[in-house]
């Protein structure tokens, strides 16, 4: 009986010294792939705009000349009262002296703006010009020597093309990188009353890039993100992001650098309204914009427009909402001279309107239908 309980004792040991011997072969034979591959780190390079580059190659080519913009200020509060606040957004470089883009909701009301480059260095920064009209603003700061970026042509973008932003989501995850593709190459969005000519992509875009470039695959920097328009009545969306095209936002950018503000803004003198399709059939009116006064001695006057017209067409372009008219006269400037068709005691004429220059103060719902001055 001992015997057999030494023997099986000893099978026991035996047993899991076996086993201890398999683990210790097992953790001997086991292998783990380490890859030997040689990273190459990318270095900063120029943007070349005959080729495409990858996406880390934009990166390292265009994060020096991006830049976090935090602003201060004071606010009336409810009471009345005045309260400290403090906004961030994104910028980026268009010379080498210090000449900065952005948004103009991003310093509008600011007392103090301090702009932050990749590197680290920090400037104040001062405001050259800026037009709540476009959405766009130019700083100065005290620097030469920066890295500027290159402009793209928006005009040749097309839906699907790759979109990159660099900026500062959230005002603290600074110099991120979002990519997606072009969603629609032509967008007008409506805030306020206001419409607005966009790039919508699929980016993702917050609350601190707006101001932000909006890269092409070539580097070139084809718009100016918001995050202001990238929600709809409060609610936050997702996949839609805007950005206004370079090619308007530079015209902007260069008013204000040589004059301080945007000069021979376009403008018609009328307080118009949409006459939507539902109006149409309740009313009898004609789709498109009614004209509820002119201006007296003002380019609408001396094209003819009277009290009661619909405005149909303008620029050979159909009208059927006040942000499309909006819009087309944003396209021009003063003393551009366009035809404009219009429906008055259910006929149709043609006049040629010469835009006059956009007073410093339009009316704006000076009518008792709130209507909007154009």
């Amino acid at each position: 009986m001992k015997i057999a309980v030494c023997c099986t004792l000893a099978g026991v040991f035996l047993g899991a010294g076996i086993l201890y011997g398999a683990g210790q072969i097992f953790r001997t034979a086991a292998q783990i792939n380490l890859s030997n591959r040689t990273v190459q780190q990318i270095s900063v390079k120029a943007v070349d705009s005959s080729k495409k580059m990858s996406t880390a190659e934009i990166y390292a080519a265009d994060v020096n000349s991006v830049v976090s913009i935090n602003c201060s200020g004071a606010a009336a509060n409810f009471f009345g009262q005045s309260v400290p606040y403090a906004s961030s957004g994104s910028g980026f470089i268009i010379t080498n002296d210090g000449y900065i883009m952005t948004n103009a909701h991003v310093i509008d009301g600011a007392n103090n703006i301090k702009v932050t480059l990749y590197s680290g260095s920090t400037y104040d920064a001062t405001v050259v010009g800026s037009d709540t009209d476009y959405d766009i603003a130019v700083l100065k700061i005290e620097a030469n020597g920066l890295s500027p970026v290159t402009l793209g042509d928006s005009s040749k973008i097309n839906v699907g093309d790759s979109a990159l932003v660099i900026g500062n989501p959230l005002g603290e995850l600074t110099f991120s990188m979002s990519s997606g593709i072009i969603s629609c190459a032509n967008r007008t969005i409506n805030v306020s009353g206001t419409p607005y000519h966009m790039i919508q992509v699929d980016t993702s875009i917050n609350a601190g890039n707006s101001g932000g470039p909006l890269l092409n695959e070539y580097g070139e920097v084809i718009g100016v993100v918001s995050a202001k328009y990238s929600s709809y009545a409060k609610t936050p969306v997702e996949g839609l992001g805007f950005a206004i095209p370079i090619n308007d936002a530079f015209a902007v950018a260069k008013d204000l650098m040589t004059n301080g503000s945007v000069t021979n803004k376009a403008y018609i003198g009328i307080t118009a309204a949409t006459v939507t399709q539902a109006l149409a059939q309740q009313s009898g009116l004609h789709e498109g914009v009614y004209v509820y006064s002119v201006n007296p001695g003002s380019a609408a006057e001396a094209a003819g427009l009277q009290n009661g017209d619909v405005i149909i067409k303008m620029d050979g372009t159909n009208i059927t909402s006040m942000q499309e008219l909006s819009d087309i006269k944003k396209s021009h400037s003063a003393g551009d001279t366009v035809p404009i068709e219009i429906i008055r005691n259910n006929q149709i004429f043609t006049l040629s309107l010469t835009f006059e220059e956009q007073p410093l103060s339009s009316p704006q719902g000076n009518t008792s239908n709130h209507a909007p001055g154009l």
